[in-house]
């Protein structure tokens, strides 16, 4: 399912003129190498660009459209018309030794090889140029020696005869047609992806782009070892997918990983995602609900109000269709390879619902300094490790479960949960907005609590001990910042986290130090005494009893009281 989607995209990306045709691919050129007619080196050109990268402005290596190159992973495997300099010049930044050599001999051979039998300027000048030059004498050449250090860079190098492109050359297009579609001896058989009887491709190409996996790209469908293989089908042959569909799904893959704008890492893994039409409103559309800032809250608000009317969803007035089939794709670093974290596809109104759902859920009263209206996914699972660590990365596969659960709507992962009420008790009960807003929708979705009434804000009339039980602790840390306006460390830093876990030995304490607090507040503020008795009787004329222990889905209900009671506190108006 992933490859045909991944087909089905490079098929619109084609049509579109975004991507090379079949042969042909994107690749980074950083210079090319200047030749006269006669095959001469006569200069280099850098073929770098401006790119912006963050707040810098860089040089970057050109995206030209080039002949298909190979996948190297070890030996020598020479590409045509755009290599680096071991395989185009035969240096390297060391000099020259026999490997490098040996690379520019099997380049020499595979442009004879491909121009063989080609007659115009640009090929002979080429088929002139691997006759004539020596990699032992490259470094006494004044061109090359005054531009070693730019050419040993690694980057990729393509050949240009007086200013025109080798690789534009319509004759060494026809040539490299023609070369490709020799029988070269590969097995044929039926392709998993089209169904066709078709050849099938021994080696795929690799994906470049996800963080972490080897900086020359690492393969999506790879075997290298009998362990991994079956009947006999060694490499690729394992999974037989044609040619076609070979080029097809690593071309789209690609150029999605290199669209920035519409991709985003999630923990360890690049998550990209796409239309089946290939529109890219449904990217922008989708990148936006997913990662809300405080500049798009009112947009984001408009389509989840016309999702709950059922009306036309409208981007930057583009009309999204609801029906639109939208996939989204996780991919992680494993070495030289790369794992799906998670594939889902659904359609683009059904995700819109199920987001729009998740935020609802999220929704509780905030602070009034808290500017978003949503709590966005990369936002959430920051709140599950420490801000004051080096390493503020999320547990890496935690956080593709919590995108796969919000995109399908289904149960959150309970590692969210758990490790939200780690981070509150690691940091004795500092409860924010945003973990507050984590628990209540873990409990709502898994644990079905309270399903359907909000509990965005204080429920008074709430009789579940758990939740009585936080609202009584709050109140006695404001009763005791009441009586000592000057403390620094309150209940809540000493006796937060074994209030919460086994409340019958902690409350009793907290109750006679709470007789002492109000002592005081009689001698000192008698109308604030009365205040907070009113709001006591209350609180435990709820209770029956201290509960010796409070299960993992109580001491979420009993942070969430605690949450809201304080909040409440907060509320402007409010009177002793």
């Amino acid at each position: 399912m992933i490859l045909q989607a991944l087909v089905k995209q490079y098929e619109n990306l084609e049509r579109q003129g975004k991507v090379s045709g079949l042969g042909w691919c994107q690749a980074k050129v950083s210079y090319e190498l200047d030749l006269s007619k006669n095959g001469d080196v006569l200069g280099v050109t850098s073929r770098k660009i401006e790119e912006m990268r963050g707040k810098k402005t860089v040089w970057a290596p050109a995206s030209l459209i080039v002949p298909e190159m190979v996948t190297r992973s070890s030996g020598v495997s020479a590409n045509f018309l755009c290599d680096n300099s071991k395989y185009m010049l035969g240096i390297d930044v060391q000099g020259t030794n026999q490997r490098v050599i040996d690379c520019f001999q099997a380049t020499r051979e595979k442009h004879r090889s491909v121009l063989k039998n080609a007659q115009g300027e640009i090929a002979r000048a080429i088929l002139a140029y691997f006759e004539k030059w020596d990699p032992q004498k490259a470094e006494q050449h004044p061109v090359i020696r005054e531009n070693w250090e730019k050419l040993t860079e690694g980057g990729n190098l393509i050949f240009s005869v007086e200013g025109q492109e080798a690789q534009e050359d319509e004759e060494i297009r026809t040539c490299w047609k023609q070369y490709r579609e020799q029988d070269d001896g590969e097995r044929k058989g039926l392709c998993l992806v089209t169904g066709r009887k078709t050849e099938i491709s021994r080696i795929h190409k690799v994906i470049k782009g996800v963080p972490g996996a080897q900086s020359s790209g690492a393969a999506l469908v790879s075997f290298n070892a009998p362990a991994f293989e079956s009947y006999g089908k060694e490499q690729s042959y394992n999974a037989p997918v044609g040619k076609y569909a070979e080029f097809a799904y690593t071309t789209a893959l690609n150029y999605l990983l290199t669209q920035r704008d519409y991709t985003f890492s999630l923990g360890d893994a690049m998550v990209v995602y796409w239309a089946e039409s290939g529109k890219e409103e449904y990217q922008k559309c989708f990148f936006d609900i997913l990662r809300p800032t405080k500049d798009n809250q009112k947009k984001l608000k408009d389509i989840f109000d016309s999702l709950k009317e059922d009306t036309k969803v409208y981007l930057e007035n583009a009309e999204m269709d609801p029906e639109q089939k939208f996939y989204i794709l996780a991919l992680a670093p494993n070495a030289a390879r790369l794992s799906v974290r998670f594939f889902y596809m659904n359609s683009f109104g059904k995700i819109l619902q199920n987001i729009a759902e998740h935020y609802e859920r999220l929704s509780i009263v905030k602070p009034a300094w808290a500017e978003q209206d949503y709590l966005g996914i990369r936002d959430m699972l920051n709140e599950t490790v420490s801000q004051k660590s080096k390493d503020k990365t999320p547990i890496s596969n935690m956080s593709s479960l919590v995108l796969q659960a919000i995109l399908s709507g289904s149960r959150y992962p309970a590692s969210l949960y758990t490790d939200t009420l780690i981070r509150i008790r690691a940091e004795n009960g500092k409860i924010t907005w945003g973990r507050a807003a984590i628990i209540k929708a873990y409990l709502n979705r898994n644990y079905g609590w309270k399903k359907g009434e909000g509990f965005m804000g204080l429920k008074e009339e709430c009789t579940d001990t758990a939740y009585v039980l936080g609202r009584l602790f709050s109140l006695l840390e404001a009763i005791q910042k009441e009586a000592n306006p000057s403390i620094t460390t309150t209940i809540r830093d000493r006796y937060f986290n074994s209030a919460c876990a086994t409340p019958a030995s902690v409350f009793p304490v907290l109750i006679k130090l709470k007789n002492s607090h109000i002592k005081k507040l009689e001698r000192d503020k008698g109308g604030a005494k009365i205040y907070y008795e009113k709001q006591l009787t209350d609180i435990m004329g709820r209770l029956e009893e201290f509960p010796k222990r409070l299960s993992l889905e109580q001491q979420g209900q009993f942070t969430l009281g605690y949450y809201h009671q304080q909040q409440k506190r907060y509320e402007k108006g409010e009177e002793k």
